[in-house]
């Protein structure tokens, strides 16, 4: 599958700086369903640095599989800075890798309120120094949304290895 231009051009420098920096990753995903892992594994000699990827779209997958707390859900939802957080912290723990990057989000059309708009996206990059988030929203629909979200993950990942 050939993938957009500007989301190849910034995986394939994501995998070469991971790589010049004898760093792995792994990523947890949710609202991009696993569109991060895959533009990663895209590139070629990938394998040398991507461990692989958690797609917990659904609040049991988060729990169960990277370990965030079911109260923290609840109290927050699953699109906030809070889950964004314990999923990157999650997945850097149970992929035991250098670096980990979370997504969580309302891609739409549908998902939306006042409080948590359609595009509202949450990401967290996780690595041995600590964690870091960014809320953002984008406009657009599902597709454009997704394509945002994946684009920003691999320039936050990239700054955060540099």
């Amino acid at each position: 599958m050939k993938l957009p231009e500007d989301i190849a051009a910034l995986a394939a420098e994501t995998i070469a700086a991971l790589k010049d920096a004898g760093l792995t990753i792994a990523t947890a995903e949710s609202c991009t369903g696993g569109l991060i892992a895959g533009a990663l594994t895209s590139i070629s000699g990938s394998s040398d640095v991507v461990y692989g990827g958690f797609v917990t779209y659904s609040n049991e997958a988060k729990i169960a599989m990277i370990g965030v707390p079911f109260g923290m859900l609840r109290q927050f939802g699953a699109v906030s800075e809070e889950v964004a957080i314990a999923m990157a912290d999650g997945a850097l723990t149970a992929a035991g890798t250098h670096v980990a990057v979370a997504v969580t989000g309302i891609a739409g059309p549908n998902g939306g309120s006042d409080d948590k708009p359609v595009g509202l996206v949450h990401f967290a990059v996780a690595t041995e120094d600590g964690t870091t988030h960014l809320r953002q929203v984008f406009p657009g629909n599902r597709d454009e949304v997704r394509h945002a979200t994946v684009v920003q993950a691999l320039r936050l990942v990239l700054k955060a290895v540099a």
